[in-house]
């Protein structure tokens, strides 16, 4: 399997996207809002891409919930997972009780719909403290770490119950800067024990229960830990991620076009710097020449890592045929619930 993960332009492949994808250093592809106009479009276009590429690779997308949801209409409008908590109600046992019914219904209501579409994984969920950053707001499960871990394991659990693979990002917290790193060069002052004693308390313990299959790390400098942003620090993910925790699943870069990656260089230093960190895929979006440009000039016979393999799933579903069972009619009720309590 390739290291690098791409996109494509539209609702259907273009013959360069077509020749792209054959590359032998492709292992995924991340589908965007733009690449989905309805059920048939979306089905017929991962069957194509199933069909040209050599390597039997990862479709990926985000599909969080909330704002963070790429394909609506005719999918299950799942809610940002911060409203399934809210501070307010925070001291109260019962509330807290249902959200975690909702969260496992949801979990399994977002990966069941994608799955049914041959769709691998979806990057989720976002782990980060639902804090200062504008850019996670609600997509935190909360402020406090105790209540994401307790939301996030049972997101998870109703991930891996319908057969998706959970990714927990941003390694090891977005939530405590306020810049976007979609824009921005993020820098978090605190120090190293506070890093350790909030964010990182929660992927560590997720991690323990055996819930995380892959992280994302965030594009954040830290600079009582490192200098380099997460994503593509040796401290980070070689020391801390795979020797402290001994985590051993995969490792996806963000996406390398993003500002918060920029000032690391040009593109293939900055795919360098994240696959030598520890990535196992390094993802290029929303920029075909960089794309072009990386499958031009890297080794074609680079194989980084076979960890992003065990995030395939098995046999896809049927939409239709999903739609009448008794799991599917029971997350869609929990749906029903959660936004009339709303």
């Amino acid at each position: 399997m390739g290291p690098l993960m791409i996109d494509v332009s539209g609702y259907e492949l273009t013959h360069e996207e077509i020749d792209m994808l054959d590359h032998p250093l492709i292992g995924g592809l991340i589908l965007f809002t733009r690449n989905y106009h309805d059920q048939k479009q979306l089905k017929d276009l991962v069957r194509h891409v199933r069909m040209v590429t050599r390597n039997d690779i990862v479709v990926a997308v985000d599909h969080e919930g909330g704002r963070v949801q790429r394909f609506r209409q005719g999918f299950s409008l799942i809610p940002a997972m911060g409203k399934l908590y809210p501070v307010i109600d925070s001291e109260n046992p019962a509330k807290l009780i249902k959200s975690k019914v909702w969260a496992e219904q949801f979990g399994w209501l977002m990966a069941a719909e994608l799955l049914a579409f041959n769709i691998d994984i979806s990057f989720a969920p976002v782990l980060d403290i639902n804090g200062i950053s504008e850019v996670i707001g609600d997509r935190g499960f909360h402020q406090q770490p105790k209540h994401i871990v307790s939301l996030a394991a049972e997101f998870i659990k109703g991930m891996h119950r319908a057969g998706m693979k959970a990714t927990g990002k941003h390694f090891p917290g977005h939530g405590n800067v306020k810049e976007d790193s979609h824009i921005a060069m993020p820098i978090d002052k605190r120090s190293r024990a506070e890093i350790m004693a909030l964010d990182m308390k929660i992927f560590k313990n997720l991690h323990q229960q055996g819930l995380l299959d892959a992280v994302m790390p965030a594009h954040v400098i830290y600079p009582a830990v490192d200098d380099l942003p997460a994503g593509f620090s040796q401290q980070w993910i070689g020391q801390i991620l795979r020797k402290e925790l001994q985590f051993d699943g995969v490792v996806f870069s963000d996406d390398l076009s993003m500002q918060g990656a920029a000032q690391m260089g040009d593109i293939l230093t900055r795919t360098n710097l994240a696959i030598n960190a520890g990535c196992d895929m390094a993802l290029v979006c929303n920029s075909p020449q960089s794309a072009a440009y990386l499958l031009d000039i890297l080794p074609s016979d680079l194989v980084v890592s076979q960890r992003p393999a065990s995030l395939k799933k098995g046999l896809s579903s049927d939409f239709k045929a999903l739609q009448k069972s008794a799991d599917y009619h029971q997350a869609c009720v929990a749906l029903e619930e959660f936004y009339a309590s709303q």
